[in-house]
């Protein structure tokens, strides 16, 4: 039994409920040139089923992409918690599998940032090939994946960074894209959110592969039993790591059986 099987057999067996937060792409889903194609393997969708209808687990997607895009590729099951946007956008998925999106609204000034960040992103990509900007509620978003030339999506990216920074925006960077928010939040205070939410001091367990998603893992709390999971290679604050997401479903099945007796 790996340090990994060990310790979410303790958080099985605690007693305790179980919040199980996990990204979409690159944990649930394989990366793709169009965010649009991206599904989830058979194999988590197997697994996310099981966790979402087990009475101990609430489940959480906490994601980059904007609210709706990820509840659009996800199928996110009843019951689920949506974190979009980096937990900028929250929502939930009623019983009936209604998607219940909170209220995001933006000041004049950053909706005037937002502006200003968008224009500069769409100048910069215009003078790149396969380069492409996305549009969320309270961000924008260069995207350098379809780039062929590795040097010139580099120099993009930073132009971005360059240009987020001028604005007084801080500029987020994950694999191949970068953010410019001007709502400042995170995917680990998005956490904290989500555990305070939720009744009986729950074990976090978190599981994502992304730059973005170290927030995430900082935000836990190993001494109450909190697991940090890094999918794939890269320096990571997360306390244990799987191979691939291929890995992760056969790992967090135990988590959606029935309680010890």
């Amino acid at each position: 039994m790996t340090d990994l099987d060990s310790a979410l057999a303790a958080a099985a067996a605690s007693g305790r409920p179980l919040l199980v937060a996990l990204d979409f792409d690159g944990t649930l889903a394989p990366f793709v040139d169009n965010p649009d194609d991206a599904t989830m393997t058979p194999a988590a969708r197997v697994v996310v089923d099981a966790l979402a209808a087990s009475p101990r687990v609430q489940l959480a997607f906490v994601s980059g992409r904007n609210l709706a895009s990820l509840a659009r590729q996800s199928a996110p099951p009843p019951g689920t918690w949506l974190v979009g946007s980096h937990g900028a956008e929250h929502g939930h998925v009623t019983t009936d599998g209604t998607i219940v999106a909170e209220p995001l609204t933006l000041t004049d000034e950053q909706d005037d940032q937002l502006w200003a960040a968008t224009s500069a992103f769409e100048r910069i990509a215009a003078d790149v090939a396969g380069a492409w900007v996305e549009h969320k509620p309270s961000a924008v978003v260069l995207h350098t994946r379809r780039v062929a030339d590795e040097t010139r999506a580099e120099i993009a990216e930073l132009e971005a960074s360059e240009a987020a920074h001028h604005l007084g925006l801080t500029s987020l960077h994950g694999k191949k894209v970068v953010e410019a928010a001007v709502i400042h939040t995170s995917k680990g205070t998005a956490l904290a959110r989500l555990r305070t939410q939720l009744a009986g001091r729950p074990i976090v367990i978190f599981a994502g592969d992304d730059v973005t998603d170290e927030f995430a893992f900082a935000a836990l709390d190993p001494a109450v039993g909190d697991i940090g999971i890094k999918v794939g290679p890269g320096p990571t604050q997360a306390a244990h790591r799987l191979p691939s997401l291929q890995a992760l479903p056969p790992a967090l099945t135990p988590l959606a059986a029935p309680y010890p007796s």
